[in-house]
């Protein structure tokens, strides 16, 4: 039996074991599972095999700008790709795992043409109508999911910024929603704008620090 190919091959030829059985070959991966508030962004990606992509890989391991830079070489390189979000109030609704699985379903639905077989990162596929594989730590070792990984992040940061813009008091702009200190002081303040995940620990407490 023809083995899997592991983390000790580049991610391209990572996807080129895969592709040599379904083409085309799609990755997706979301970004914002963990944070107190926003949406949850999912993105699928069918990258080009013939064509080379300088800078494209793990999302997290990259900084904004190189982030962006690569984002802009993916759209334009790419023979498709696609996104998709959920609310706070939808998160809170299904819970932060079943809405991004339902953020990746949606953003593979979403490609034209649909691929043949999804790559998706973590431990559980989306329900996708054609097979999909999860992958572990898909972000590192397949350049596709890479690449969705890398539309996913910068796509929900642009729509942090967006939040920002509507409520300054939290300092969207510079955490994204995550929980950080700055945050966590900022609800305290202020309590929970309507973008906030009202389910999650950090947010359930009004002003005075009391549970709501």
């Amino acid at each position: 039996m023809k083995k899997t190919p592991g983390p000790e091959l580049d991610p391209a030829a990572y996807d080129e074991y895969f592709r040599a059985e379904a083409a085309p070959l799609a990755g997706v991966d979301e970004a914002g599972r963990g944070p107190l508030a926003g949406p949850v962004v999912a993105a699928a990606v069918i990258l080009d095999p013939a064509s080379d992509y300088p800078g494209v890989g793990d999302s997290k391991k990259l900084s904004p700008r190189a982030r962006e830079k690569a984002f802009d070489l993916i759209r334009e390189r790419a023979l498709a790709w696609a996104w998709a979000e959920l609310s706070a109030a939808e998160v809170d609704r299904l819970n932060p795992l079943r809405a991004a699985l339902a953020a990746m379903t949606l953003a593979v639905e979403g490609l034209r043409p649909p691929p043949a077989l999804v790559l998706a990162d973590g431990h559980i596929a989306p329900a996708t109508a054609m097979p999909a594989r999860a992958v572990i730590r898909g972000d590192g070792l397949s350049l596709s999911i890479g690449a969705a990984s890398i539309v996913a992040k910068v796509i929900r940061d642009r729509l942090m910024l967006e939040f920002h813009a509507l409520y300054p008091q939290y300092g969207f702009d510079r955490h994204k929603g995550y929980g950080t200190a700055e945050h966590l002081a900022a609800l305290r303040l202020h309590g929970p704008s309507p973008c906030h995940r009202l389910t999650f620990k950090g947010v359930k407490s009004g002003p005075d620090g009391l549970e709501l």
